[in-house]
């Protein structure tokens, strides 16, 4: 098991992992919809899944600053 930063507070989101009849390995992480990824070894598929993830967080996060300054203006 591992965890991705969920900035500010501090928590962290849990990485699920499974793995295809294939050996590919699969990330996800059920609280950010759409997470998920493919990796040839648990490692991979963590290091990648951990990538999306902040940059998931990233779009969010400029997204609501964007949201913010429409309103107020």
């Amino acid at each position: 098991m591992a965890t991705v930063p969920r900035p500010p507070e501090g928590e962290s989101f849990k990485i699920e992992f499974d793995r295809e009849k294939d050996g590919r390995w699969i990330a996800e992480i059920p609280e950010l919809p759409g997470v998920m990824v493919y990796g040839e070894t648990q490692q991979d598929a963590e290091v990648k899944v951990t990538a999306l993830a902040l940059r998931v967080i990233a779009d969010r996060t400029e997204q609501a600053k964007k949201k913010l300054r429409t309103l107020s203006s």
